[in-house]
């Protein structure tokens, strides 16, 4: 595996797959606007600092929100350690770089090249050093937040995108298949909603209640409509959590929501919950009475 070395120092190369820059580009910036001082190894090779490779990261999006290299470069140094970095949307947006660790940058320099045993030998390293409750938190959320970003600015293609994002789904269902749980647990049941293909976002939900000692389970992506409806009746749960990242579900079939909040209605010893983007857009039009719709995992722990 290509890694940092015992210094915590990254090659030019490594540097470039993490942040999408050329090696030209990192030069040019290192010369011309002085906002990184690599070292240099005795044969003369750069080597790059986890600071150096998040500079890079913050002058990077500035640039793309509008200021000119110069600009972004001086506002870059005159922030300094702070992460508070004056953008055009308003002084004082915080840039999601500043949290970033090695785990996070090794996993998009093998992200950009697909590779898919080196990603899951990251992601086995980084949960074993940190714990469940920190690999979810500082490593897992970020990369796959910076993937879907990649992938929408076409920084990264759909099948960059798909095998990041693929094998940390399938990394999250072997933590979860192997957690322990009391057999008097209260249970969780998490299901995507029909037509629903994105279950990544239930997976960490779920991950989360075992946190607190809950027993869960999940229903695939797209479940056939009725599906979720009859393992409820089935399983007894004592909170589902429904999902919707798009808005798919909701116009593939109009009277998804409401089909569902008159199942909720009848059943009096489940909290039922509805989260996903998707679901936020859509209330706009429907207003579920028995579905709490929330994006807030602490309004459903509390």
């Amino acid at each position: 595996m290509i890694q940092s070395n015992k210094n915590g120092l990254f090659a030019i190369q490594q540097v470039a797959d993490m942040t999408g820059l050329s090696k030209q580009v990192i030069r040019k910036w290192e010369e011309r606007y002085g906002v990184i001082q690599p070292k240099r190894l005795e044969n003369g090779y750069r080597v790059y600092r986890q600071e150096d490779v998040k500079t890079l990261l913050k002058m990077k999006l500035l640039s793309e929100q509008g200021h000119s290299l110069k600009q972004a470069a001086l506002l870059v140094k005159e922030v300094g350690e702070n992460p508070e970095v004056p953008t055009l949307k308003g002084k004082g947006e915080s840039l999601h770089y500043e949290q970033w660790n090695e785990y996070v940058l090794l996993l998009l320099e093998k992200g950009r090249h697909c590779d898919e045993v080196e990603i899951n030998f990251i992601l086995k390293q980084a949960y074993h050093h940190v714990g469940l409750d920190q690999f979810l938190t500082n490593i897992v959320v970020p990369f796959l937040k910076e993937v879907g970003r990649k992938w929408e600015t076409h920084e990264w293609d759909e099948y960059q995108e798909s095998v990041s994002s693929l094998v940390v789904r399938d990394f999250l269902v072997q933590i979860r298949r192997n957690y322990q749980y009391r057999e008097s647990a209260p249970f969780a049941l998490g299901a995507c909603l029909p037509y629903e293909h994105h279950e990544v976002p239930l997976h960490l939900i779920l991950l989360r209640f075992m946190l607190k000692g809950w027993k869960t389970q999940l229903i695939g992506a797209s479940p056939a409509p009725g599906a979720i409806e009859s393992l409820i009746s089935r399983l007894k749960p004592n909170v589902v959590l429904l999902s919707a990242t798009t808005t798919i579900p909701f116009e593939t079939d109009p009277q998804l929501l409401q089909k569902l909040d008159q199942f909720a209605e009848k059943q009096n010893d489940i909290a039922f919950y509805l989260g996903g983007q998707g679901s936020v857009n859509y209330i706009s039009d429907y207003k579920p009475r028995a579905i709490r719709v929330t994006n807030s995992l602490e309004d459903i722990l509390k």
